[in-house]
């Protein structure tokens, strides 16, 4: 049965986002343990110069874990990419996709990195066989994120619950390593995810800001939209 008490989940909330005053500002929430970014998102946020922005951010999250994509699809310019945003500071995880754009796998780069030192966040991940792949790969290394993007695998009409939790039990083979239940789609996802163990969700700004309604009782909740459905209809000044 799904826990329906916030202060009870024990899964981890990241803020995602990529508009600097939206990441500040969630910053504030003590709830929020991480972040993450990535360049579609800062593509979004009319970000136009990376590393500057990546600069900003830092001078403000210090103490918690973000993420920053490589951009790169040669594994020879990803892996200077990801030393190169690795070193920006010691809260930072390097985003790696699974594979190249060609599907190319980029297992053989990310044990390289995390066995060096490198913090991944090894990203686009959808099948058990990445998640077995990768295991093996960063087992040995840096701490690290598995990205698996559980809203989109339920996009094409799969469950992701049991995946999740099988992917959580492979993981287990490499303690430094975290399980990120990524691109969720409601809040219902945050119960989801902590049913099953795992690690981390990331969540948008427009999702954190629906956590108030867990447990909310339904009858207060169907009031309070059908009163919103009136205050809208008499604003807009509709009449028949």
């Amino acid at each position: 049965m799904l826990t329906m008490s916030l202060e009870n989940i024990h899964t981890k909330l990241f803020a995602d986002g990529a508009d600097l005053a939206s990441i500040l500002a969630v910053a504030a929430d003590e709830r929020i343990a991480g972040f993450t970014t990535n360049p579609t998102l800062m593509r979004i946020a009319g970000v136009s110069d990376y590393a500057a922005f990546a600069a900003e951010v830092l001078a403000h999250i210090t103490d918690r874990p973000i993420s920053f994509e490589v951009f790169a699809d040669d594994p020879a310019e990803i892996r200077r990419q990801a030393l190169l945003i690795s070193g920006w500071a010691e809260n930072v995880y390097v985003k790696i996709p699974i594979t190249t754009t060609k599907g190319e796998t980029l297992a053989p780069l990310v044990r390289e990195l995390s066995e060096s030192g490198v913090k991944i966040n090894i990203t686009a991940m959808f099948t058990l066989e990445q998640v077995r792949d990768i295991t093996e790969c960063v087992k040995a290394g840096a701490p690290s994120y598995l990205s698996i993007f559980a809203g989109r695998i339920a996009d094409a009409g799969v469950d992701p619950i049991p995946l999740m939790s099988e992917a959580i039990e492979i993981m287990k083979a490499a303690p430094h390593a975290e399980c990120i239940w990524a691109s969720p789609r409601e809040v219902l996802n945050l119960l989801q995810a902590d049913s099953v163990g795992c690690h981390i969700i990331t969540m948008t700004p427009d999702l954190l800001k629906k956590l108030s309604n867990i447990g909310k009782d339904l009858t207060q909740y169907s009031l309070e939209t059908v009163q919103m459905f009136f205050q809208d209809a008499s604003t807009a000044g509709y009449q028949l």
